[in-house]
Protein backbone atom coordinates (compact mmCIF):
# COMPACT_ATOMS: atom_id res chain seq x y z
CA UNK A 1 0.00 0.00 0.00
CA UNK A 2 2.63 2.55 0.76
CA UNK A 3 3.94 1.81 -2.68
CA UNK A 4 1.04 2.73 -4.51
CA UNK A 5 0.64 5.61 -1.95
CA UNK A 6 4.04 7.34 -3.12
CA UNK A 7 3.17 6.31 -6.82
CA UNK A 8 0.35 8.22 -6.40
CA UNK A 9 2.28 11.23 -4.79
CA UNK A 10 4.69 11.20 -7.58
CA UNK A 11 2.03 11.79 -10.05
CA UNK A 12 0.17 14.26 -8.08
CA UNK A 13 3.09 16.98 -7.02
CA UNK A 14 5.15 16.59 -10.57
CA UNK A 15 7.97 18.33 -9.55
CA UNK A 16 11.02 17.43 -12.08
CA UNK A 17 13.31 18.66 -8.82
CA UNK A 18 11.76 15.96 -6.89
CA UNK A 19 13.09 12.00 -6.95
CA UNK A 20 10.08 9.66 -5.22
CA UNK A 21 12.18 6.44 -4.80
CA UNK A 22 10.72 3.43 -2.28
CA UNK A 23 12.80 1.83 0.22
CA UNK A 24 11.02 -1.13 1.53
CA UNK A 25 11.57 -0.41 5.28
CA UNK A 26 9.37 0.17 7.87
CA UNK A 27 9.32 1.64 11.07
CA UNK A 28 10.19 0.17 14.49
CA UNK A 29 9.01 2.58 16.74
CA UNK A 30 12.29 3.01 17.88
CA UNK A 31 12.68 6.57 18.84
CA UNK A 32 15.87 8.62 18.20
CA UNK A 33 18.59 6.10 17.40
CA UNK A 34 16.57 4.36 14.58
CA UNK A 35 15.79 8.33 13.19
CA UNK A 36 19.84 7.95 12.96
CA UNK A 37 19.31 4.51 11.53
CA UNK A 38 17.25 5.57 8.76
CA UNK A 39 19.70 8.73 8.18
CA UNK A 40 22.47 6.12 7.57
CA UNK A 41 20.38 3.96 5.15
CA UNK A 42 19.69 6.63 3.09
CA UNK A 43 22.68 8.11 3.06
CA UNK A 44 24.42 4.63 1.76
CA UNK A 45 21.30 5.69 -1.31
CA UNK A 46 23.13 8.41 -2.25
CA UNK A 47 21.25 10.54 -0.35
CA UNK A 48 23.15 14.10 0.75
CA UNK A 49 19.94 15.06 3.25
CA UNK A 50 17.46 14.02 5.74
CA UNK A 51 14.26 15.11 6.56
CA UNK A 52 13.36 14.54 10.37
CA UNK A 53 9.79 14.78 11.23
CA UNK A 54 8.96 15.61 14.93
CA UNK A 55 8.63 13.01 17.19
CA UNK A 56 9.98 10.55 14.51
CA UNK A 57 9.87 6.55 15.38
CA UNK A 58 8.44 7.75 18.68
CA UNK A 59 6.51 5.15 20.47
CA UNK A 60 4.07 5.64 24.47
CA UNK A 61 4.35 3.22 27.08
CA UNK A 62 1.73 0.62 26.45
CA UNK A 63 0.75 1.12 30.07
CA UNK A 64 1.11 4.79 30.98
CA UNK A 65 0.38 6.30 27.16
CA UNK A 66 3.07 8.68 27.89
CA UNK A 67 5.97 9.08 25.50
CA UNK A 68 9.05 7.23 25.61
CA UNK A 69 11.05 10.09 24.05
CA UNK A 70 11.27 13.94 23.72
CA UNK A 71 9.37 15.24 20.70
CA UNK A 72 12.48 16.57 19.12
CA UNK A 73 15.17 14.26 20.47
CA UNK A 74 15.13 12.60 16.86
CA UNK A 75 15.66 15.86 15.23
CA UNK A 76 18.71 16.67 18.33
CA UNK A 77 20.74 13.62 17.27
CA UNK A 78 20.02 13.89 13.80
CA UNK A 79 21.61 17.63 14.11
CA UNK A 80 24.66 15.79 16.63
CA UNK A 81 25.25 13.20 14.01
CA UNK A 82 23.83 14.21 10.67
CA UNK A 83 27.70 16.12 9.63
CA UNK A 84 29.76 13.07 11.04
CA UNK A 85 27.94 11.18 8.94
CA UNK A 86 28.11 13.45 6.08
CA UNK A 87 24.25 13.75 5.67
CA UNK A 88 22.14 17.73 6.02
CA UNK A 89 19.57 16.81 8.50
CA UNK A 90 16.40 19.08 7.77
CA UNK A 91 13.78 19.45 10.31
CA UNK A 92 10.49 18.99 9.58
CA UNK A 93 8.71 22.38 9.90
CA UNK A 94 5.34 21.37 12.91
CA UNK A 95 2.88 22.49 9.50
CA UNK A 96 -0.62 23.66 10.60
CA UNK A 97 -3.55 24.01 8.28
CA UNK A 98 -5.22 27.67 8.62
CA UNK A 99 -8.75 28.61 7.21
CA UNK A 100 -7.08 32.37 6.50
CA UNK A 101 -3.61 31.39 4.83
CA UNK A 102 -3.79 27.36 3.81
CA UNK A 103 -0.73 26.29 4.99
CA UNK A 104 1.58 27.78 7.93
CA UNK A 105 3.90 26.81 10.57
CA UNK A 106 2.32 26.30 13.79
CA UNK A 107 4.41 29.23 15.27
CA UNK A 108 3.20 31.43 13.00
CA UNK A 109 -0.60 30.18 13.25
CA UNK A 110 -0.19 31.12 16.56
CA UNK A 111 1.47 34.62 16.33
CA UNK A 112 -1.27 35.78 14.19
CA UNK A 113 -4.47 33.96 15.88
CA UNK A 114 -5.21 32.05 13.05
CA UNK A 115 -7.83 29.55 12.77
CA UNK A 116 -6.59 26.11 12.16
CA UNK A 117 -8.02 22.67 11.63
CA UNK A 118 -6.79 19.38 13.35
CA UNK A 119 -7.04 15.51 12.51
CA UNK A 120 -4.95 13.53 14.27
CA UNK A 121 -3.81 10.35 12.71
CA UNK A 122 -6.37 8.19 14.38
CA UNK A 123 -8.89 10.17 13.51
CA UNK A 124 -7.98 9.89 10.43
CA UNK A 125 -7.71 6.33 10.35
CA UNK A 126 -11.22 5.70 12.04
CA UNK A 127 -12.93 8.06 9.36
CA UNK A 128 -10.85 6.16 6.41
CA UNK A 129 -12.18 3.08 7.79
CA UNK A 130 -16.00 4.24 8.26
CA UNK A 131 -16.00 5.85 4.84
CA UNK A 132 -16.27 9.34 5.85
CA UNK A 133 -14.77 12.32 3.64
CA UNK A 134 -11.29 13.15 4.74
CA UNK A 135 -10.93 16.86 4.13
CA UNK A 136 -9.03 18.12 1.25
CA UNK A 137 -6.61 19.91 3.49
CA UNK A 138 -5.55 16.92 4.86
CA UNK A 139 -4.69 14.29 2.48
CA UNK A 140 -4.91 14.40 -1.65
CA UNK A 141 -8.04 12.70 -3.01
CA UNK A 142 -6.15 9.95 -5.14
CA UNK A 143 -4.00 8.88 -1.61
CA UNK A 144 -7.12 8.52 0.26
CA UNK A 145 -8.45 6.22 -3.00
CA UNK A 146 -5.56 4.18 -2.58
CA UNK A 147 -5.40 3.62 1.07
CA UNK A 148 -9.14 2.82 1.04
CA UNK A 149 -9.12 0.17 -1.50
CA UNK A 150 -6.50 -1.14 0.14
CA UNK A 151 -7.74 -1.30 3.82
Amino acid sequence: VRYKTYEVLKAETANPRTNWEYLPYSMHMAGPREAIQHMMIRKNFGCTHFIIGRDMAGSKSSITGDDFYGPYEAQEKASEFGPKMGVTPVPSLNLVYSEEEGYVTADYADEKELTTKKLSGTKFRQMLRGGEDIPEWFAFKSVVEVLRANV
